[in-house]
């Protein structure tokens, strides 16, 4: 039985991780924290987890823990991280634990400034219709889902959404950079979390890194209407295999559009064509798992933009 302990000040993501491990046998998982909300704490008492009270409490951290995992606002001050550290204990930002949990597994990230819920939301939506069992990580809760994270021992494959926001106050590394993708999908490099990186060319650099870190062998579907990917892919590692997808070729009648296939067209009920490329880069990343062209299109149909909508 392996203890893992969760240092936690009401994050969504840290908390459905400790759920999601929590569900898995073989698993024993408590949490701490401060300033956790009434919402929060409902929910971790759902699952058996919640606190008994709120606070730091490091006598509880003993050598008999096997992890702890720390959420992305715990300072190094943190009295429970302290003691961690005193016991030499491995300790884990949340994007690390989740590559100890999948690292066995064939992972799909999903990364970029734009369209990453969009994609990991077809991907799954396609796999789960088509019974292929994933574990995955969303960056929101949506409709449909009871968590941004799920864990299991029987699926093969991981589909993350590849955020590049920090792992932590404490390690510095985007988050991206942990999950060392098998398949990585790049949707284009736009200004974006100019707070963190205030350079441009510094958070171009956090993608190439991106890229480098992939699997041995791994694949790299990228936007080729970005000009900043098309470059980076022009110095790719030699073992890196890349896929460049742009807008699939449709049509657009009476307000639907229909995406020519082998076959003829399939209707789709999105938007615009930002949402039609997502469809492109999912399908892409879907054939590298062995769900093909006819496969995907058998499915997408019912996929809706309500699918991408927030849990209230």
């Amino acid at each position: 039985m392996q203890h893992v302990h969760f240092i936690a000040t009401g994050g969504t993501t840290l908390l459905d991780l400790a759920i999601a491990v929590s569900r898995k046998n073989d698993y024993k998982v408590t949490v701490s924290g401060e300033h956790l909300s009434e919402e929060t704490l409902q929910r971790l008492k759902n699952h058996g987890l919640a606190p008994d009270r709120q606070g730091w409490f490091p006598e509880l951290i003993n050598r008999n823990v096997s992890a702890i995992v720390y959420g992305s606002d715990i300072r190094n001050d943190n009295p429970e991280l302290i003691r961690a550290r005193e016991l030499r204990l491995k300790i884990y930002t949340s994007p690390e634990y989740l590559y100890i949990q999948t690292r066995n597994k064939t992972r799909i990230v999903v990364g970029g400034s734009h369209g990453k819920t969009t994609i990991t939301a077809i991907m799954l939506y396609v796999m789960k219709q088509l019974k292929v069992d994933a574990d995955y990580l969303i960056g929101e809760r949506l409709a449909g889902y009871n968590s941004t994270v799920r864990l299991s021992y029987e699926s093969r494959i991981a589909v993350f959404d590849g955020d590049e926001g920090l792992s932590s106050t404490i390690d510095r590394r985007p988050r991206f950079h942990l999950y060392k993708p098998h398949i990585a999908i790049l949707t284009g490099i736009a200004r974006d979390h100019s707070e963190i990186y205030p350079d441009f060319d510094d958070y171009v650099h956090q993608f190439d890194q991106f890229i480098n870190l992939m699997e041995t062998q791994g694949r790299l579907i990228y936007y080729e209407g970005d000009q900043a990917l098309v470059h980076l892919t022009e110095r790719l590692r030699r073992d890196l295999v890349a896929f460049p997808y742009d807008t699939p070729a449709y049509l657009y009648e009476n307000g639907r559009y229909l995406v020519r296939t082998r076959k003829g067209t399939t209707a789709v009920h999105l938007e615009s064509e930002h949402q039609l490329r997502c469809i492109q880069a999912a399908l892409l990343a879907c054939k590298q798992v062995g769900i093909n062209e006819d496969q995907f299109f058998s499915v997408i149909g019912g996929f809706t933009p309500e699918l991408l909508k927030k849990q209230q």
